[in-house]
């Protein structure tokens, strides 16, 4: 079950990477990070403003990820009618509209309607992963496309990093916010102004990033750039495996990694800024936490652009199990410790998460040929994980306190370490061009 060396062919135009192609997508790789950690902020504000429990506050990650199962597979037939270029540029119109729709919300003052246009700003997102991952991978030797998605990831990793600082000041630093005792304390009509102030917190940032989300569509569709789904890496089908993706091995396999993976590190962002505030940890103020999120995410970006050059020395299997690993014994010493080691030791998780996401994602889509389409649909899909996992993880710290709930995220690291180190026990394959080792996958 393993491709053999040789098996990959090369279609026109993939010698050399085309770096204008890919710094039009590493732009689209940072806007989309950015959006997505600012989901970080809005959770904690979210559940100040309208009283709620972890839980339901979790519902914003659950809405904003839960997009990515329903529109993944209209994504990838978006791509294959209209192409990569095409399905970007709807891609950041859609999240645009989602931006603004964040206005109405705030002045209505409705947490469904928040999480509305959440859903709205996610299906943007979900258009641009499934066709800018691909794209990616596409457009230089497929010996390196490992690296390459993992740069873009680290520029992804840059937007995740700048968003929770800047959420902190534009967001949480506005209007000191109010603790459930001293909220249910209001009265009627101070309750109301109450939370019109803090809504209204959100307006501004957003209608700038729905601005900015245009001017990105404008530009990319005014640059022109091949459709990139022609010139996509040939695999040559694994032997012995049919035509369908459920037939996939390890496909269905990194679809797994990627649901555990998306869930773990989500469920850790998404309550930081809370788990912070809590006496064992120091009872460090929202805002200031909401600064210390940024070396979670920045962890990230560190580790991406340092595994973009790892990567290609070293086996994508085996550096993702050890990370993994790695990850594994943070999230433990975190769950059996106070104060600085307890909250040091989450936040490193970050560096740790760098590579998975893109390692995942290329071990799973090797080998598929012709249906790498929509197994890349698949894998965004998988994606769901951010959506189901903090959910759970929330229902659980209602229950037994964030750091015995990290007990999920820990779960989820060690399936990621197991399927790396099988990934890095499979042939290697090699650029037969180069003659160098390509990755274990």
């Amino acid at each position: 079950m393993a491709i053999s060396a040789g098996a990959t062919a090369y279609a026109p135009g993939q010698a050399k990477t085309d770096y204008r192609a890919m710094s039009v997508a590493t732009v689209l790789f940072f806007m989309w990070g950015f959006l997505t950690a600012l989901n970080d902020i809005l959770v904690p504000h979210l559940k100040s403003i309208f009283s709620l429990t972890n839980a339901e506050a979790a519902l914003i990650q659950t809405a904003f990820f839960g997009a990515y199962f329903l529109f993944a597979l209209p994504a990838g037939k978006l791509v294959e009618f209209r192409g990569y270029k095409q399905t970007m540029v709807i891609g950041l119109l859609v999240a645009a509209v989602g931006a603004l729709l964040f206005i109405p919300a705030a002045h209505s003052i409705s947490y469904p309607v928040f999480l509305g246009a959440m859903v709205v700003l996610a299906a943007g997102i979900t258009l641009l992963q499934v066709a800018a991952n691909p794209y990616v991978a596409s457009i230089g030797p497929v010996g390196t496309a490992s690296s390459r998605l993992n740069l873009s990831q680290a520029f992804n990793s840059l937007g995740t990093t700048v968003a929770p600082p800047l959420g902190s000041i534009l967001i949480l630093g506005a209007a000191a916010e109010l603790t459930a005792a001293q909220f249910k304390a209001l009265s009627p009509a101070a309750k109301s102004a109450y939370q019109a102030a803090q809504a209204s917190t959100v307006t501004t940032p957003y209608l700038v990033i729905a601005g900015l989300l245009v001017v990105l569509a404008i530009a990319l569709a005014a640059i022109k750039l091949e459709r990139r789904q022609n010139l996509t890496v040939d695999y040559r089908p694994i032997p012995g495996f049919g035509g369908s993706i459920w037939q996939q091995k390890w496909l269905l396999l990194g679809a797994a990694g990627i649901f555990l993976y998306v869930g773990a590190e989500v469920s850790i962002g998404s309550f930081l800024i809370s788990y912070f505030g809590r006496p064992e940890l120091g009872g460090i103020p929202a805002q200031t936490a909401g600064k210390l999120v940024a070396y979670y995410w920045g962890g990230a970006m560190v580790g991406r652009f340092l595994g973009s050059y790892i990567l290609t020395k070293v086996r994508t299997g085996t550096l993702l199990g050890l990370f993994a690993v790695i990850a594994l014994l943070l999230v433990v010493t975190s769950m059996v410790t106070t104060g600085p080691v307890a909250m040091w030791s989450i936040l490193a998780v970050g560096l740790f998460n760098s590579i998975m996401f893109p390692s995942i994602f290329t071990l799973g889509l090797a080998g598929l040929g012709d249906l790498t389409s929509k197994g890349s649909s698949l894998m965004v899909q998988a994606i769901v994980g951010g959506a189901i996992l903090p959910w759970l993880y929330g229902k659980l710290a209602d229950r037994i306190g964030y750091q015995h709930a990290f007990l999920i995220p820990a779960v989820c690291y060690v399936f990621i370490a197991v399927f790396g180190f099988a990934a890095a026990r499979r042939l290697m394959v090699t650029d037969p061009r180069a003659g160098a080792p390509m990755e274990a996958i």
